[in-house]
């Protein structure tokens, strides 16, 4: 998304989904009785952002979630924990929650409709632009260019022992201790170790060990 969209979002999510809340909360007093107006109640988190983001993240996925060990289809697993966080943690704001995922269905809806940048876009660009100005006054270092070639990093085959993955920048194999030939590759000779054994039975012994 690149991070002034993401920031955008997430600022869209956050005033949508207190928007939402309150809402939520005038709609409970005027259909309930409540000796205490439920949007006077204290509530402190940003679960109800990350509910938001769930729904516009799942909201085209054809995939399936663990939500605390149940699967569900990802496009209702923000429904699913709802629910299921309710009732493992009855304290938790139910309303607040709930505010997210309408709000995540609302951005997904105007998203949808608006084809053009959200003002709020173009507002964190705006800020964005504005803190970066002051940095292109500064003197930039300068970048060190040429050319020429200071060696190879491509790997390379043993023959004498079959190793393959030799680095490039060594003259002998990392294994058998065998130099590397001019022409790239490992030389033919047949010398021994200077534990005693001798090539041909060291390499019996690398091709066992590679081929279990």
């Amino acid at each position: 998304m690149g991070s002034v969209d993401f920031a955008s979002m997430v600022a869209s999510l956050l005033l949508l989904s207190q928007g939402v809340t309150l809402i939520l909360s005038k709609s409970l007093l005027m259909f309930f009785d409540y000796d205490k107006p439920y949007y006077n109640e204290y509530a402190v988190g940003f679960s109800g952002v990350l509910f938001a983001m769930k729904v516009v993240l799942n909201s085209q996925s054809s995939d399936y979630s663990y939500v605390h060990g149940v699967i569900v289809p990802s496009r209702y697993a923000a429904w699913a924990e709802l629910i299921l966080v309710q009732l493992l943690v009855p304290g938790v704001s139910f309303i607040g929650h709930l505010g997210g995922i309408l709000a995540g269905l609302l951005y997904i809806k105007l998203r949808n409709t608006y084809s053009g940048s959200n003002p709020i876009t173009l507002l964190v660009r705006g800020v964005t632009d504005l803190l970066k100005w002051p940095f292109k006054f500064l003197p930039r270092r300068g970048r060190i260019t040429g050319r020429g070639t200071v060696g190879t990093s491509r790997a390379w085959r043993c023959q004498t022992c079959t190793y393959e993955n030799n680095s490039g920048l060594r003259s002998a194999c990392e294994m058998c201790g065998t130099s590397r030939g001019v022409d790239g590759f490992s030389s033919f000779q047949r010398s021994s170790r200077s534990d005693g054994l001798p090539l041909d039975e060291l390499r019996r012994r690398r091709l066992d060990r590679f081929a279990r």
